[in-house]
């Protein structure tokens, strides 16, 4: 038998008030529809399916997966009407995995061990429930079970008797189910409840008529199974996820000043003894190596860092690679291809973009560095800018090894500097250098005595 996961993601979520569509509302950074997608993918479905409906071009364009199969509910009828609309794609021999694209934080462990309960090298119908104890489980479905403790089946909130609505487990909705079932159960579903609607739920009550075996398993977290209907919902599940990540990093050597002041918005990898402080953001692939130390207010996307560095207080490092024992900020800038040797130094206000800076180089302050080839032990001097844009064309500059540039320099690319050369402050520099060489390229000073400096004229 083959495992196929169908998800359900056509609902408006009115309750947002948004013209986005309920599912493309993110989570980490990434949409609550794009992580169910990726628990599918961690579970080896063989097939996946989207039902949309509400805003189903939109959901189409940001979800590019050409493995996707998807199916349209232009009506939104109630969740088995939204599964029989994949069902016709759904192969008859297979186990039907039926997840929702509005809760994204379920976990690939708990999702396997619902599959475990429906064998798929069985050929025998099954029907498996996910299923969480709630404290309050006012607004779920309720497990009904009879006296032996079996699952006898699902009652919505609003069709509950007073007994019922006293049951603390609760239906998740998702379920494992096989395929040849689901096609014989959705066509008898009824819409004759509070809602009108067509309950993918009442399936089990059909179960339990035919003999069919329906196993339970339990979700760890209540949070693992929650929904998003509006947006305090949904700040709850960023909160959960970046706790749960801060955990995880603390576990793996990672030491953070405030675990609730941390948001990761990707992959975040860090090696021993590394440091965060507060309010630090990274989004994409990030790579923290041993005995990395970071200032708080720091955002860094898509970056490598080496062993030993410190990135201080209120820094930006976007797609750039820092080698080991770099000092950078505070108030730095790294913009995407920046690439920094050994034990280069950044200063505060210097941004950088497109540049690759040798070992033990120094940019200190107040510098603007782009499309540039930097040396080894060359200090650029404060207010120091590459020309690298005429308007129209980037142009490339080269420093040396050894290369002194002072205070308030302009190097108007495509200009190549050589080894050990010295530039004058204030300098603007339009042509090559040869090594060695003192450029001063500035007006001559002149000091005129007697100057009479303007007075203000005498008011009527």
């Amino acid at each position: 038998m083959t495992l196929e996961v169908v998800i359900l993601a056509a609902g408006q979520g009115s309750r947002m008030r948004s013209s986005l569509p309920k599912v493309l509302h993110p989570v980490a950074g990434k949409s609550m529809l794009s992580h169910v997608i990726d628990l599918a993918t961690a579970v080896a479905s063989d097939k996946t399916h989207v039902v949309i409906g509400h805003g189903a071009d939109q959901v189409k364009q940001c979800i590019t997966d050409p493995a996707i199969h998807w199916a349209l509910q232009s009506e939104q009828k109630g969740t088995g009407h939204a599964v029989a609309q994949a069902l016709p794609a759904v192969s008859d021999d297979a186990q039907v995995l039926i997840l929702y694209g509005d809760v994204p934080l379920t976990t690939a462990e708990t999702i396997a061990k619902l599959i475990a309960k429906s064998p798929q090298k069985s050929a025998t119908e099954q029907v498996s429930l996910l299923t969480v104890e709630l404290a309050d489980p006012t607004g779920y479905g309720r497990i009904v079970r009879n006296s032996a403790n079996e699952v006898t089946a699902i009652v919505e909130q609003k069709d509950a008797s007073e007994d019922q609505l006293k049951i603390s487990e609760v239906n998740t909705g998702i379920m494992c189910v096989s395929a040849s079932a689901l096609k014989r159960w959705l066509p008898k579903l009824s819409a004759n409840n509070a809602q009108g609607e067509y309950y993918l739920t009442d399936i089990i009550a059909m179960a339990v008529s035919d003999g069919v075996a329906i196993n339970v398993c339990q979700a760890r977290e209540p949070m693992e199974v929650q929904g998003a209907n509006n947006r305090i919902q949904l700040e709850e599940l960023e909160r959960y996820y970046q706790r749960r990540y801060a955990n995880q990093l603390m576990l793996a050597g990672a030491s953070l000043a405030d675990a609730s002041r941390i948001d990761v918005r990707g992959q975040l990898n860090t090696g021993n003894d590394v440091y965060i402080d507060v309010n630090c953001v990274f989004e994409g692939e990030v790579t923290l190596g041993d005995g990395v130390r970071i200032g708080p207010n720091c955002h860094i996307s898509n970056s490598t860092i080496a062993c030993n560095v410190e990135i201080k207080a209120n820094s930006v490092l976007e797609g750039a690679v820092v080698g080991e024992a770099c000092s950078i900020g505070p108030f730095a800038r790294l913009r995407p291809g920046t690439v920094l040797a050994a034990e280069v130094k950044i200063g505060n206000f210097v941004e950088t973009k497109k540049a690759n800076i040798g070992i033990a180089s120094k940019v200190s302050h107040l510098s603007y560095i782009g499309d540039a080839e930097i040396g080894c032990d060359v200090n650029v001097g404060a207010g120091t800018i590459t020309c690298n844009y005429d308007g129209v064309n980037k142009f490339k500059t080269t420093l040396a090894d050894g290369v002194f540039v002072g205070s308030n320099t302009a190097l108007v690319a495509p200009v190549t500097v050589g080894k050990a050369a010295t530039i004058g402050a204030g300098s603007v520099i339009t042509g090559n250098i040869a090594e060695g060489e003192l450029a001063v390229a500035r007006g001559k000073q002149r000091n005129i005595s007697g100057w009479q400096r303007p007075k203000k004229l005498a008011r009527d």
